[in-house]
């Protein structure tokens, strides 16, 4: 049984630590870390008896009843939790972003290659989605031929007034950034953004939609057209043009209903329904690798690559220009 320790009670947090109690096998959560300490005790509580409360992340990380980590507090905070649990040699899931900064997430990725060892797995969950996966797979047949253009669309009903441009990169298009290159095998090599017509209800912070453009190494063309205010619902799509297909990802399941000489599905209005699999299999995933030794999903060379593609878009969100991505050369530990 894999021992648990979680840092981050917050809505998120108390919700991975309900999924490892309740819906995932293999693990236990036997301690709990928030800077407020009645949050931490609401983290336990979901955990059961017997879950240990810290206000400091450090003590946690280095209590020996703790055999793993789960990182769900702001990302402001990861980087320093991140090298003590690399200090210590403690296997690490760390919710996105890895840090928020492309300089913290390398100190982050050297420390982890000098250690020898392989400890972090990202939480990109998308990556555990079954659509994606399918498209993933279809590709690696070859029997469609290279991917040459990718279509993606990333929309959301609404977003407070607190949501300014920068976010449409940090929180919501980092999810493409980091599937996308996944999906073909392939790093980025440059990026564009283009302000088309705005919408009337947007707020004055933040301009709304964008379309964000991502070229690859090998030339494959990404186009994710982001808009956090379309009203109707949260809706995700891709699409893969191949050299002799063109592979769509399915819509979520939900029922059409014939009613009133009308036909209509439900479209989902919230990231946790439409991913809740995703979410349990990825968790899932890092228990059981654990027990193996490895890791198999989002890893800190992903974390870094997204961090260094979204200052690269948020620079071009006010260039307007093609900016180049620049990343250090990647390590052999993570090829």
């Amino acid at each position: 049984m894999l021992r648990v320790g979680v840092i981050g009670c917050g809505g998120m947090g108390r919700s991975h630590i309900d999924r490892i109690t309740n819906r995932t096998q293999g693990a236990q959560v036997v301690a709990v870390s928030d800077v407020f300490e009645e949050g931490a005790k609401k983290g336990a509580e979901i955990a059961g008896e017997g879950c240990k409360v810290y206000t400091d992340s450090k003590q946690l990380i280095n209590d020996p009843d703790v055999d793993a980590i789960v990182i769900v507090s702001p990302g402001f905070a990861h980087c320093e939790d991140l090298l003590e649990a690399i200090k210590v040699g403690k296997r690490v899931f760390c919710e996105k972003p890895l840090c928020t900064t492309a300089d913290d997430c390398k100190k982050v990725m050297d420390a982890e290659a000098a250690s020898g060892k392989h400890l972090i797995q990202l939480g990109f969950m998308r990556r555990y989605h079954k659509g994606y996966i399918q498209i993933k797979d279809a590709i690696k047949t070859g029997e469609y031929g290279d991917p040459l253009i990718m279509h993606c669309t990333h929309r959301n009903p609404e977003v407070p007034e607190s949501y300014n441009t920068p976010m449409a990169v940090h929180d919501t298009v980092i999810h493409e950034i980091d599937l996308c290159h996944w999906m073909v095998d392939d790093d980025y090599e440059s990026v564009q953004v283009i302000m088309p017509k705005q919408t009337r209800y947007i707020h004055k912070n933040c301009k709304d939609p964008q379309i964000m453009i991502m070229r690859t190494k090998s030339g494959i063309t990404i186009d994710v057209e982001c808009f956090v205010n379309c009203l109707f619902g949260y809706d995700i799509n891709c699409e893969v043009v191949c050299e002799k297909a063109a592979l769509k990802m399915g819509t979520p399941i939900a029922p059409f209903i014939k009613k009133d000489a009308t036909l209509s599905t439900e479209v989902s209005t919230d990231c946790f329904v439409l991913f809740k699999e995703a979410y349990d299999e990825e968790i899932q995933n890092w228990i059981d690798c654990a027990a193996k030794g490895v890791i198999e999903g989002p890893n800190t060379w992903d974390g870094y690559l997204a961090a260094v593609t979204a200052d690269a878009l948020v620079k071009a969100q006010e260039s307007g220009q093609i900016e180049p991505v620049n990343t250090v050369e990647k390590p052999d530990f993570y090829k």
